[in-house]
């Protein structure tokens, strides 16, 4: 996708699609999103990480950066393969549309997977083993180490690695190869859903393209401290003999956290990784970006330097700067790749060496508009002071949606914001209903030649359809919205609005809602 031509889009993530089976998934509904998007007017669908959930059902702690989440498989197209029984869908459990219950889903969900996978190695044709076949020897790289993890983790009741057995945790090769035998029918199942994850995903992908709609995928920087990624390669990590982390992740005090954020994800042993040429990081890149045609890389200021906390610090007060080589794992990487489509996320605390290697590769970064208010004319993120190379959002899914930001936001900021919005009545004294329209109009006037809005944004909803709330660890991730909640009038509106700040194609001039 060339990012330097204008397009807007909507933030979704899989998970937050209608369906019967407790959470959203790849399969037809995502579809019905893809076309509503093309009506819309949208040619971005921004999703959140595709990988296995990890700690608090969170997209960003994935237990690999390679596999996709085997719960955003479609159930639906198994039937049709032959491979499971349609009575295992026939009566589901009365699964909450409005949120995923993690807890009842994920049971009854990876339950039908394994009843497929054993459908298919009893009953598969010749032509889908041979592609299965294929699919694996194309992928070892990652997905030999994934499958035998996921393998030992069920084999362990979920327990991280550095808890089994020794030989294990090390990697012993003999344990290994028994481990391979002993779990030989574990490994499969786990192969075959990351298989069928990736047919669902190339098809999602492929119908997305013929619509005119870009997928824009989403790379954490970091990896979870329980993954297979860590296991597999321990040496890449800051690890003690104990396996656990001497240095974590984290970010620096500032007037929103005082004692910082110490997210505690392992830190790259960076001169090992520069020494192989940086050939993780090309594989995982070659891997996304067969996934999307847009990667917004989550916190991009650590490619220059990062907040190095002590393991043993509670708080992130203790950490220092060091510095990233990211200047040379950008050039490695568009030589092995070509010119990336990455979108920095430059959020935080940006000093002038983010700015520059960001510049240099091209990478637009973000504005978030909903957090424009909070200062004076003089904010970054006011659209007036926004640039070509930007991503223009209304919010994003760590911040509260616009009406409930609206709702919650001190009179001063209201005020400031209905003036500039015209919207939310006199002195930001309205109830806030005209805001969340205001602003994505605001985001998309912008010459930004991107924006994107959260779905909730644009159906005008409240703090409590907000995706996720930082910090809080639990009862996140779990929105859903069903088709009911979706006028006549929106995407005809959204085409409007993308038409005449030109982000999309012409239309006939609609009435004003």
């Amino acid at each position: 996708m060339d990012l330097t031509r204008r397009a807007s889009g909507i933030v979704l993530h899989p998970s937050s699609l209608p369906g019967p089976h407790g959470i959203g998934d790849l399969g037809v509904e995502a579809r019905r999103f893809v076309d509503w998007l093309a009506r819309a007017g949208q040619s971005l669908w921004q999703m959140l990480p595709v990988n296995p959930i990890g700690p608090g059902n969170s997209p960003y702690q994935c237990p690999s950066a390679f596999a996709g989440s085997g719960l955003m498989v479609a159930l639906a197209p198994l039937v049709d393969a032959g491979w499971l029984d349609a009575a295992a869908l026939a009566d589901p459990p009365a699964f909450d549309d409005a949120r995923v219950d993690y807890g009842a889903v994920i049971p009854w969900r990876w339950a039908r997977l394994v009843q497929a996978a054993v459908g298919f190695f009893e009953h598969a044709g010749a032509a889908d083993r041979a592609d299965f076949a294929a699919w694996q020897a194309a992928q070892a790289s990652w997905l030999d180490d994934w499958a035998l993890f996921a393998a030992l983790k069920d084999e362990h009741g979920g327990q991280p690695w550095w808890h089994w057995p020794a030989p294990l945790a090390r990697r012993d090769p003999g344990a290994l190869q028994a481990a391979r035998t002993r779990l030989a029918d574990g490994v499969a199942m786990h192969r075959f859903v990351q298989w069928c994850f990736d047919r669902q995903m190339t098809a999602l992908h492929r119908h997305a393209r013929s619509r005119g709609v870009h997928l824009m995928g989403d790379l954490p920087i970091f990896v979870a401290h329980d993954s297979a990624d860590v296991w597999a390669r321990p040496d890449l990590y800051w690890l003690g003999d104990d396996h656990q982390p001497t240095v974590v992740a984290g970010c620096p005090p500032d007037g929103y956290s005082p004692e910082g954020q110490r997210w505690g994800n392992p830190l790259y042993r960076w001169d090992r990784m520069q020494a192989e040429g940086f050939g993780w990081w090309i594989a995982r890149l070659r891997r996304a970006l067969t996934q999307a045609d847009v990667l917004r890389i989550d916190h991009f200021r650590g490619f220059a330097g990062y907040w190095e906390v002590p393991a043993g610090s509670p708080t992130a007060r203790d950490g220092r700067w060091q510095a990233s080589p990211g200047m040379a794992l950008f050039t490695a990487t568009e030589q092995a790749l070509g010119r990336l489509p990455i979108v920095a996320e430059d959020l935080g605390t940006i000093t002038p060496d983010v700015i520059t290697l960001r510049d240099h590769f091209g990478f637009p970064g973000m504005r978030i508009v909903q957090e424009a208010f909070s200062r004076d004319a003089s904010h970054d993120f006011l659209p007036h002071h926004h640039v070509p190379a930007c991503l223009a959002y209304s919010s994003t899914h760590d911040s509260d949606t616009a009406l409930g930001w609206w709702q919650n936001a001190p009179a001063a900021h209201r005020a400031f914001a209905a003036e500039y919005l015209q919207a939310g009545g006199p002195g930001g004294t309205g109830d806030g209903h005209d805001v969340p329209l205001a602003l994505i109009r605001a985001a998309s006037r912008s010459v930004a030649n991107l924006a994107l809005f959260p779905l909730q944004d644009v159906l005008a909803l409240d703090g409590s359809h907000r995706m996720n709330l930082p910090g809080s660890g639990q009862g996140h991730w779990g929105w859903r919205f069903h088709w009911g909640m979706v006028g006549d009038d929106v995407a005809p509106t959204l085409a409007h609005i993308a038409a005449v700040t030109g982000r999309g194609p012409f239309i006939a001039p609609v009435a004003p809602p």
